[in-house]
């Protein structure tokens, strides 16, 4: 760690009057962003960037440390310190700021030099923190973490999370800060929602310091002193909103305000700069956009997936617990070869996920969280961006429907995140409509980074999950409660045996006929009873396992253009799922095809999921009647 000299702490004075004169230059010209908290954090991430080691040489390097700004809207002030730090070039941060096409966005972005972590949903970052912190700490690796957040920002829920998070986990390589400029959009954080701090991270076991956030020597001191505490540290910074330009210090208004030309030009001449508005808006005009800037790091990862296992038809078993085979299998294989390694999250449900065989074989490539699923999310998916893959295993309405914002922000940041979720559709039990995922398709497919695969028997669970494994990118692999029988073919052997290899996007045709019925999941081996009932009626019908929702199989569709009628089958919301993509696609290639969706139309009941299916029209029995009745 560098230890600043008095050269290098009046070098540092000097530089914040600089970078407080770029966040006003840049906020004006966009007429827009954030100059009040970029201008309390800035000495701060001034002296942050200085002692840590990350420069513009190494910033893609393992081994350097992790700077995470939670408070993305301080972009002003991340893009001033490192343009001033030759990360890249500090006019075009100033010039192109918040310009359509720029990398130098409204909130901060990972493919910015420098910057770690897309940040703006506020109260997330501490948790990216804890999953970068949490990298180091397995993969024997020396780099700290430092975590940015405002005061405002501290009311989130998921921050309490990530607190305890830390400590259990004893991230001792993080250094949290606070910019307690005490102001938030609506006033005075006492007035929009009381909290104490200070107290509730000392109550969670943090060290706390607390110091003068404009007094660079104090910053640095306070680092120095962090470091030599065992255990997750805060640093409470005392700042002043909009300082160093008089008639903006302590106003709220300046949150979200930028100043208007003429109040620039007399902020700039109270520090003492030259306005030179006029060269940085010639600059904008001449913009060029290049979508190639735009691409975010990747470290490479490489994960041997092991050897498939084959489930007889004789076999009934749950797709969770094929996972929870594989998995198992999958971390112990990479630890001996030394590949990427592979950790496992969990939320308090390791015995009903299956994740406890991982816990109870390999404890250190495990991670219990508790019922903390917001930050969990995030800190999986940073952690995944670290050179490692991580496994985040949950309930379908707990890692999906509760946690869609934070997912959201994962595929944002390009995660290599694995989720995976079990208890989706109706197959939970008597738990009820509470616990009934019926929209996970409808809901991921709102994230254009996220593949979802839905593996239908044990055998394609199994290659699945080891596809999703060494494949670098965010998947969620959705999976019922029940057992579900091994899917045949005709003649009685397993569909997905040993020549079966798993590719995404393919549709599987598990019986051949004229008029489609599509499905997925614990759903088709229900389909393939639906293929007995109505042959025995003289129907032609084909059973077509979509596994891959999200990436058609053309060539699979193309032989049932001709088809008049198509069925779709599945226990999610009729609304959102498979039948509406397939209905996109009916419409958009002009089919001409009837399109007759069986899929669940409100809330459903507590009970056993046939039962249900009884009661809403979705058993074997009632879609094959409502099939023949349709093709009367």
């Amino acid at each position: 760690m560098k230890i600043l000299s008095e050269a290098e702490i009046k070098e540092l004075e000097k530089m914040s009057v600089l970078c407080r004169g770029d966040i006003l230059k840049m906020t004006t010209l966009a007429g827009s962003g954030h100059p009040g908290g970029s201008m309390s954090s800035i000495d701060m991430y001034l002296t942050v960037y200085k002692i840590a080691n990350i420069s513009p040489d190494n910033y893609k390097e393992l081994n350097r440390d992790r700077i995470i700004v939670s408070h993305g809207h301080t972009s002003p002030g991340v893009y001033s310190a490192l343009g001033r730090n030759g990360f890249f070039d500090i006019d075009e941060a100033i010039a192109y700021f918040r310009l359509a096409g720029s990398i130098f966005e409204g909130h901060i972005e990972r493919m910015v030099p420098g910057v770690e972590w897309t940040t703006g949903n506020l109260g997330q970052g501490l948790s990216a923190a804890c999953g970068m912190a949490l990298a180091a700490k397995h993969l024997g690796a020396e780099y700290g973490v430092y975590c940015f957040m405002g005061d405002g920002e501290q009311q989130k829920g998921q921050v309490s999370e990530a607190r305890r998070f830390a400590v259990k986990y004893n991230l001792d390589n993080l250094i949290a800060f606070v910019d307690y400029n005490k102001l938030q959009i609506s006033g005075n954080i006492s007035e929009v929602m009381p909290q104490n701090i200070k107290d509730e991270y000392i109550a969670s076991g943090w060290a706390v310091l607390e110091i003068d956030g404009h007094n660079i020597k104090e910053i640095a001191d306070a680092i120095y002193q962090a470091k030599k505490i065992a255990r997750p540290v805060l640093i409470l910074a005392k700042t002043v909103m909009g300082k160093g330009v008089s008639f903006m210090e302590n106003k709220e208004v300046y949150h979200g305000k930028p100043l208007n030309e003429e109040q620039l030009d007399a902020a700039l001449k109270e520090l003492g700069l030259e306005n030179d508005l006029e060269k940085y808006k010639e600059m904008r005009k001449q913009f060029v956009f290049d979508e190639s800037a735009h691409e975010i790091f990747r470290y490479e990862v490489a994960v041997d997936t092991g050897f498939p296992k084959t489930y007889g038809t004789d076999v009934s078993m749950d797709n969770r617990g094929v996972f929870g085979n594989a998995i198992t299998e999958l971390v112990q294989i990479n630890m001996a070869e030394n590949n990427t390694p592979i950790i496992v999250f969990d939320c308090d449900l390791a015995g009903s996920v299956k994740t406890d065989k991982v816990a109870k074989e390999f404890a250190e490539n495990f991670y219990e969280a508790g019922i903390q699923e917001h930050h969990t999310a995030v800190c999986a998916g940073a952690a995944s961006v670290n050179g490692l893959v991580s496994f985040f295993a949950d309930f379908g309405v707990f890692g999906i429907d509760e946690t869609y914002n934070q997912q959201r922000l994962n595929d944002i940041n390009d995660t290599n995140l694995k989720v995976v979720t079990t208890h989706v559709g109706i197959d939970v039990g008597e738990d009820g409509k509470t616990h009934q995922c019926i929209d996970y398709i409808g809901a991921m497919r709102n994230l254009y980074g996220f593949k979802v695969i839905v593996p239908a028997d044990p055998n394609q669970t199994d290659r699945a999950v080891r596809y999703a494994a060494k494949e670098y990118g965010n998947f969620l692999i959705a999976m019922g409660r029940s057992k579900v029988p091994v899917i045949a073919d005709k003649e009685g052997r397993p569909y997905y045996g040993d020549d079966y290899e798993f590719k995404y996007g393919k549709i599987d045709v598990i019986r051949d006929g004229e008029i489609p019925l599509f499905s997925y999941g614990s759903m088709l081996h229900r389909a393939v009873k639906v293929y007995d009932i109505v042959s025995n009626q003289g129907v032609n019908l084909a059973v077509l396992n979509v596994s891959s929702p999200f990436k058609l199989d053309l060539e699979v569709l193309e032989r049932f253009k001709d088809s008049k009628i198509w069925f779709t089958y599945e226990d999610h919301n009729v609304n959102t799922g498979l039948g509406s993509i397939l209905a996109d696609f009916i419409a958009e290639n002009g089919c001409g095809v009837k399109l007759v969706k069986f899929g669940v139309k409100g809330y459903s009941y507590s009970g056993k999921p046939d039962h249900i299916f009884e009661l809403i029209g979705l058993s074997p029995e009632a879609v094959a009647a409502e099939i023949v009745k349709n093709l009367k």
